[in-house]
C-alpha cells in the first residue's frame, strides 16, 4: 500500500500560535525556508521528514499528533452529512472535502452545525407535540448530542482528569481492594456508605452525608459508582474548570457532560494510566487478564484502552463501540482512522452483530473499510442483569478494534493470517456514504452513485450501481 503524504497545515499553524512565532521565526527554528513553511502550512505542499524531526528536536513535540486531530472525523462527518437527501447529487468530491477539513475546519464545523439544526427542525415539524408551542426557541445541537461531540473531539482523553484520577489511585494504600479502599476513604472523610438490595445503582444524601449502593450489583460496577460519587464530591472544582473550557450551550449539555467526566474519573482511577498502560502491553491487550488485574469488567477495559491517547505516552490507538440488539451505537469512540455513522447503525457485515448469537466469546474479525485501511476487530456480548427474578436483562455487544499493523501487540491475532488479502472483510460505515457496488447486504443505495434498473433482470440488489 502506497505511503499516504501527510498534510497537516492546520496543525502546523496552531503549533507556531501556541509558541508566539512569526512565520519567519518558525521557518528558521525548523531549519527551512519561508515560502516553503507558507506552503506547508497552506497545505500546497505535504510536511516534510526535516519538518517532523525537527519538531521533535527543537520543541519536544510529540509528532504522531501530527497525524491525528480533527480532519478524518470532519471528513467522515460531513460525508455522512452530504448523504442526506436534501442535498440530491450536487455533493463535493472526497478530496475538496478533505481540503476543507485541512484548510478550513472552523468552517467545516459551522456546515455540520448547520445541518444537524436542520435535521433538528425538521424532526420537530414530524411531531407536532414538539413543535408547537416553543415560541423563542433557538436551533442548537441536542444536549447529548453536544456532550457526545466534546468527547469525539477530544480524542476520549482528558488530561487533566485523567492525571488527577491517577494521582487519586496512587493515594489510595489498600489490600488490592479498590472498593473498600474508597469506602475507607470516604469514611475518614466523614461520608458514611452503606450497600442494599434496593434499585437504584448509587444514591447520595448530601444533607445526611450517605452513599448507598446496591448490592445486586457485581463489585466493579460498585467500584466504578464509588468512583464517580468521589469524583463528583472532590473533583468539582477540576470538573467545573474542565466545563468551562468546553463552553457548553445549553445548562443540560453542562450537565450530562459533568457527569460524563466523573464517569471518565471513576474508569481512570481504577485503571491508572501508566499501570494500565504497561499491563496492556505486557499482556498483550489479553481483555480477561486486564479486567482480573485491575477488578473491572471487559466493557470498562475496552474502553479505557480506547482512551489511551497520553502526548508522549500513547498506546495502541483503539476504536470502541457498543451497539444495542437493534443495530443502534449507544457509545463510539475512535483514535484510528475508522469513523462511527453519526446517526443510524453500524455496517451489518461487522462482526459486533454477530456477538449477541455468540455469548460469553471472544469473536475476531480481519476487515477492511472502502479507503483501503485493514482492522483487526474484536467483538463480545455484554449482559447486565437487573439483579433479581423479573427485573429486565440489558443486553448490548461491545467491539474492540486497531489497525492490523498493530496485530503483534495483541493476543488475539497470534493465529490470524494478516498477510492474506482475502483474510479481510469487506465493511464499511454507513451505506448512504459507502463506495462499495456489490454489498449483498446494502439497505439503501450510496449517495455518490447513479442507479439503474432492469425490469427483466434481478440480482441480490435490486438496482444496479453504475
Amino acid at each position: 500500500m502506497a505511503t499516504q503524504k501527510l498534510y497537516a497545515g492546520a496543525k502546523l499553524r496552531d503549533i507556531r500560535g501556541r509558541l508566539g512565532l512569526t512565520q519567519k521565526d518558525f521557518a528558521t527554528k525548523l531549519g527551512i525556508s519561508l515560502p516553503y513553511l507558507n506552503q506547508m502550512e497552506n497545505n500546497n505542499r505535504p510536511v516534510s521528514t526535516t519538518v517532523v524531526l525537527a519538531l521533535a528536536q527543537e520543541f519536544g513535540f510529540d509528532v504522531t499528533e501530527l497525524g491525528q486531530g480533527d480532519a478524518e472525523r470532519l471528513v467522515t462527518d460531513m460525508r455522512e452529512a452530504l448523504a442526506d437527501p436534501v442535498f440530491g447529487e450536487s455533493t463535493p468530491q472526497l478530496a475538496d472535502l478533505r481540503l476543507t477539513a485541512s484548510n478550513a475546519p472552523v468552517l467545516a464545523r459551522a456546515f455540520l452545525a448547520l445541518h444537524r439544526a436542520y435535521r433538528q427542525t425538521h424532526e420537530r415539524l414530524a411531531s407536532l407535540d414538539e413543535a408547537l408551542g416553543r415560541e423563542g426557541s433557538q436551533l442548537q445541537p441536542s444536549p447529548w448530542e453536544e456532550v457526545r461531540d466534546f468527547f469525539h473531539y477530544c480524542d476520549n482523553y482528558i488530561d487533566a482528569v485523567d492525571r488527577a484520577a491517577e494521582h487519586f489511585a496512587a493515594q489510595l494504600k489498600g489490600d488490592g481492594d479498590l472498593r473498600a479502599a474508597a469506602v475507607a476513604r470516604l469514611e475518614t472523610a466523614g461520608i458514611s456508605v452503606r450497600f442494599a438490595q434496593a434499585a437504584p445503582m448509587r444514591t447520595y444524601d448530601p444533607a445526611r452525608k450517605e452513599m448507598v449502593l446496591s448490592s445486586l450489583h457485581p463489585a466493579e460496577t460498585q467500584a466504578f459508582q464509588l468512583m464517580v460519587q468521589i469524583a463528583l464530591l472532590r473533583q468539582n472544582q477540576l470538573l467545573e474548570a474542565t466545563l468551562d473550557l468546553a463552553r457548553f450551550q445549553t445548562d443540560e449539555a453542562r450537565a450530562i457532560a459533568k457527569l460524563g467526566l466523573a464517569n471518565y474519573f471513576a474508569g481512570a482511577a481504577m485503571m491508572p494510566y501508566k499501570a494500565f498502560l504497561a499491563a496492556a502491553q505486557e499482556t498483550r491487550h489479553d481483555l480477561e487478564l486486564l479486567a482480573a488485574r485491575f477488578g473491572a469488567s471487559i466493557e470498562q477495559v475496552a474502553h479505557r484502552l480506547s482512551t489511551l491517547q497520553r502526548p508522549g505516552a500513547k498506546g495502541v490507538p483503539f476504536f470502541f463501540v457498543r451497539v444495542d440488539q437493534a443495530g443502534t451505537i449507544t457509545k463510539r469512540h475512535s483514535a484510528t482512522r475508522l469513523q462511527f455513522a453519526r446517526f443510524g447503525g453500524a455496517c451489518p457485515l461487522w462482526n459486533v452483530h454477530r456477538a449477541f448469537e455468540t455469548p460469553g466469546r471472544f469473536l475476531r474479525q480481519l476487515a477492511e473499510t472502502p479507503d483501503g485501511v485493514r482492522y483487526i476487530n474484536l467483538a463480545h456480548d455484554v449482559s447486565k442483569s437487573g439483579g433479581h427474578f423479573g427485573a429486565p436483562v440489558r443486553r448490548y455487544a461491545i467491539a474492540l478494534g486497531c489497525e492490523v499493523r498493530h496485530a503483534a501487540a495483541l493476543v488475539y491475532a497470534d493465529d490470524l493470517d494478516v498477510a492474506r488479502a482475502s483474510s479481510f472483510e469487506p465493511i464499511g460505515i454507513s451505506c448512504r456514504i459507502c463506495e462499495r457496488t456489490h454489498c449483498h447486504q446494502r439497505s439503501v443505495p450510496p449517495l455518490e452513485k447513479k442507479l439503474s434498473t432492469t425490469p427483466n433482470h434481478r440480482d441480490v440488489l435490486p438496482y444496479k450501481l453504475d
